[in-house]
């Protein structure tokens, strides 16, 4: 099933996609992900690098070369029912494959446009990380949790960042994104390196599907670092829907000078309308500094003396891989299924593709 069958074919790979009844082209330089989300289809995806697994789907017909590894993060009978992931596969030109994805009814839809940006405003939260306010030439919604595609001037390929606000009632023109400097990062080190401000940008969105699911199930937020953007857009349309849902917000930091914007998580607690705690905490904070607060990994509090109904609760998951992977062990260990555990694992460019 999987591979490349022999032939020289310049024509573009093809998938049909059976539940969509739709048939897309697929060159042979893109994923079949990519081509589908450059088609304009609503399929299924969030991280776009093979670790979230948003975008599995299964392969009736024809054969795919897979980019990665699927193992590395589908379960041996998966791939044994012929599953894979559409970000992390091609086709051959001129062979043709069918798919059948699995579409989650109650997913919201809006389609992804293209917009021009300038940057307003700067602002910096830490030492390493700049709050960017971009000016779109019109509207934009999109769903708290989801994020947007950047391209600067100079660059040919774009970045990935979470929105770090809820979108208002109508579409919102100016969008705010939290964004890291990752030093060697042909984005980051152009933002970083001088203001920006008044510079021109493409936007393209909305992306992901990293949203809050309806449920009455208490909810966990485990974040760090730039991590924070969208669990705290998801928390602020929350607020504005008037969920009533107990919620335990672990956020992870290295030192004090990494925390930001405690105030404002802390003025939504005070408008939640259930019970709301959240709990920072310092990995590498020097032991004789005046953090009175909790030290160690965010990993570690995730258990049922901080966490009320640890087993009951529906995870969201936003930040680096290294967490995300020891929060989902640990998820794993308090028995919560994974139909109740979403993520957004934010990569930077030496880990696939960048944010």
């Amino acid at each position: 099933m999987f591979g490349f069958l022999k032939g020289g074919s310049k024509e573009p790979g093809v998938a049909y996609i059976k539940p969509l009844d739709l048939e897309i082209q697929v060159p042979k330089s893109q994923s079949v992900l990519q081509a589908a989300l450059e088609a304009g289809v609503d399929f299924p995806h969030s991280c776009k690098v093979g670790t979230c697994t948003s975008c599995r789907c299964k392969l009736l017909s024809g054969e795919v070369k897979a980019i990665r590894d699927f193992s590395y993060v589908l379960s041996a009978e998966e791939l044994r029912h012929g599953y894979i992931l559409a970000c992390q596969s091609k086709i051959k030109p001129g062979e043709r494959i069918e798919l059948d994805v699995e579409i989650d009814h109650n997913r919201p839809h809006i389609e992804r446009q293209e917009f021009a940006g300038v940057i307003k405003a700067l602002d910096a939260l830490t030492h390493d990380i700049q709050r960017v306010t971009v000016e779109l030439d019109r509207p934009m919604e999109f769903i708290a949790g989801q994020y947007a595609e950047i391209t600067a001037p100079h660059m040919s390929d774009s970045r990935d960042y979470s929105f770090a606000t809820a979108c208002e009632p109508s579409g919102s023109r100016q969008l705010q994104f939290y964004i890291r400097h990752t030093p060697g990062g042909a984005f980051t080190d152009w933002l970083f390196g001088e203001s920006r401000v008044g510079e021109r940008l493409q936007v393209a969105g909305p992306m992901g599907d990293f949203w809050l699911r309806p449920a009455d199930a208490p909810i966990l937020c485990v974040a760090g670092g730039s991590g924070l953007a969208p669990i705290k857009a998801l928390l602020e349309a929350a607020v504005r829907s008037s969920i009533a849902r107990d919620v335990v917000f672990l956020f992870g930091a290295r030192t004090q000078r990494d925390l930001y914007d405690r105030d404002t998580i802390e003025r939504l607690g005070g408008y939640w309308n259930a019970g709301f705690r959240f709990v920072p905490i310092l990995s590498h904070e020097p032991d004789d500094s005046d953090w009175q607060g909790a030290r160690g990994l965010v990993t570690d509090y995730i258990n049922a003396n901080e966490v009320p109904r640890l087993a009951q609760s529906h995870a969201y998951l936003c930040g680096p891989p290294g967490m995300i992977d020891a929060a989902l062990e640990a998820l794993a260990g308090a028995g919560i299924d994974d139909g109740h555990i979403h993520y957004d694992k934010f990569l930077d460019a030496s880990s696939l593709g960048g944010r």
